[in-house]
C-alpha cells in the first residue's frame, strides 16, 4: 500500500520546546517564592516571626547577581568549551559603568562640597574626564553597562579566536586581561577612585538608595533579570545555534571540516556572555554599595569557575545553584572562620572534581534515575 503522507527529510528534527510545562511551572513558583522576601521585609516589623531582615534581602540580591554571572560563564564554558578565567573584568566594568552614574548623583544632590567626587577633588581635578561625559544620565549609563563589556569582549575575542587560541592558553590570556585591568583601575589618575573605587552612594533615579522600598525594587529587578537570563540562555542552547556551540566544544576541528567557521559562533556567545556579566555587575553595585578594583581580581574570576563546576556546567540551572551554595558557605565561613575560607574553597573544588564531575545537578539526576529505575522495577515485579 502506498503511503501518501508527506515524507520529512531524514535530517528533519522536531524543534525542542523551550521548557516543559513542569519546568515553566517550577520557574514561575521559584520566582514567586523569592519575590516574597522583600514583601516580608516591608510588611512585617522587626521581631515578627515572618520578618525578613534588610541584610537578608540585600544578601539574596547579591547572590542573584552572582548567579547571573555564573550563568553567563556557563554559556561559554559549559556549552562552548571556552574556559575563561577573566569574566570578573566584565562583571566589574558593568559595575563601574553604573557606579559612575551613582557617583554623579551624589555631586548633583549636594552630597559633596564640589560637583566632583571627593577623590577627584583630592587629586586637584577641576572637571570630570572626557569619558565621564553624559554619565549623569541613567539611560546613557545603562548603555555603557552593555557596550563597555561587550566591545572589550568582542575585540579581545576576535583576535584570540581568529588566532585559534584555545584551551589552557586562552584561559591564561583571559586571566592576564583581568589582572591588567585591575592594575589599571588601581591607579588614581585613571579617574575611577583608585584602590577605594566608588562607594557612599545616596540616590538612584531620585530615590534614597538605602530605603527599604528602593532595595525591594532593586531586588525584584535583579530577580527578573536572572529569570530572563535563564530563559534567554535556554533559548540559545535549544536552538540550532546551541547545537553548533556544542559541536565547537566537542569537535571543533570536525565542525570546521564540514564547512562551519567556528569564529563567528564563538565570538557571538563570548560577547553575549560578557554583556550578561556586565548587567549582573550593574545590578550588584547599588545593592552592595561599593565597587572597587578588587572585583577584577583573578581570584574572583576563578571563584566564578568554581560556582559553575560545583552546580554542574552545561546545565544552566546548575551554575545558579552553585553560585548560591558556594556563596552561602562563604558568607558563613567569613563570619565564623574567615581564615579557613580559602582552604574550604579549594576543598570544594577538589571534591567536586573527584566525586561530582557533573556537579550538584549531576548528583540529583543520578538519584532521580535510580529512583525511577527502582520504581519501574517494582511495578514490573508486581505485574
Amino acid at each position: 500500500m502506498n503511503d501518501t503522507r508527506e515524507r520529512r527529510p531524514a535530517i528533519w528534527r522536531p524543534r525542542p520546546s523551550l521548557f516543559s510545562p513542569r519546568a515553566w511551572t517550577a520557574l514561575l513558583v521559584a520566582v514567586l517564592v523569592f519575590a516574597l522576601l522583600p514583601l516580608l521585609n516591608l510588611v512585617f516589623p522587626d521581631g515578627h516571626p515572618l520578618h525578613v531582615s534588610s541584610y537578608a534581602v540585600a544578601l539574596m540580591g547579591k547572590f542573584m547577581c552572582y548567579a547571573m554571572a555564573a550563568l553567563a560563564l556557563d554559556l561559554v564554558w559549559g556549552y562552548t568549551g571556552i574556559l575563561s578565567l577573566g569574566h570578573g573584568v566584565f562583571f566589574a566594568l558593568g559595575g563601574y559603568a553604573h557606579g559612575m552614574y551613582l557617583m554623579r548623583t551624589i555631586g548633583r544632590d549636594g552630597g559633596y562640597q564640589s560637583h566632583l567626587p571627593d577623590f577627584m577633588v583630592f587629586l586637584g581635578w577641576q572637571e570630570y574626564p572626557w569619558y565621564w561625559a553624559f554619565t549623569d544620565h541613567f539611560l546613557y549609563a545603562m548603555l555603557l553597562v552593555v557596550l563597555v563589556p561587550g566591545v572589550l569582549a568582542f575585540i579581545f575575542g576576535y583576535f584570540a579566536f581568529r588566532s585559534r587560541i584555545k584551551g589552557v592558553y586562552f584561559s591564561i590570556i583571559t586571566q592576564a586581561m583581568t589582572f591588567a585591568a585591575m592594575l589599571l583601575f588601581f591607579r588614581n589618575d585613571t579617574g575611577f577612585g583608585g584602590n577605594n573605587g566608588f562607594t557612599d552612594f545616596k540616590r538612584i533615579l531620585g530615590f534614597d538608595i538605602t530605603a527599604p522600598g528602593t532595595r525591594a525594587v532593586m531586588y525584584w529587578v535583579t530577580l527578573m533579570f536572572l529569570a530572563g537570563s535563564l530563559v534567554f540562555a535556554r533559548a540559545i542552547t535549544q536552538s540550532k545555534l546551541g547545537r553548533v556551540l556544542t559541536a565547537v566544544r566537542d569537535a571543533e576541528n570536525r565542525l570546521r571540516f564540514v564547512g562551519y567557521d567556528p569564529l563567528g559562533f564563538k565570538l557571538f556567545v563570548w560577547t553575549v556572555s560578557a554583556v550578561m556579566c556586565g548587567i549582573a555587575g550593574a545590578l550588584y553595585v547599588p545593592q552592595v554599595g561599593i565597587i572597587n578594583p578588587g572585583e577584577m581580581s583573578t581570584e574572583n574570576s576563578i571563584e566564578m569557575v568554581i560556582w559553575v563546576a560545583t552546580g554542574g556546567r552545561g546545565t544552566l540551572i546548575g551554575p545558579i545553584i552553585g553560585a548560591g551554595t558556594v556563596n552561602g558557605l562563604k558568607t558563613w565561613f567569613t563570619s565564623a572562620m574567615p581564615e579557613f575560607w580559602l582552604y574550604a574553597l579549594g576543598l570544594i573544588f577538589i571534591l567536586t572534581t573527584l566525586f561530582m564531575p557533573q556537579g550538584i545537578v549531576g548528583v540529583l539526576r543520578q538519584f532521580r534515575t535510580r529512583y525511577l529505575d527502582r520504581t519501574t522495577g517494582r511495578r514490573h515485579a508486581h505485574h
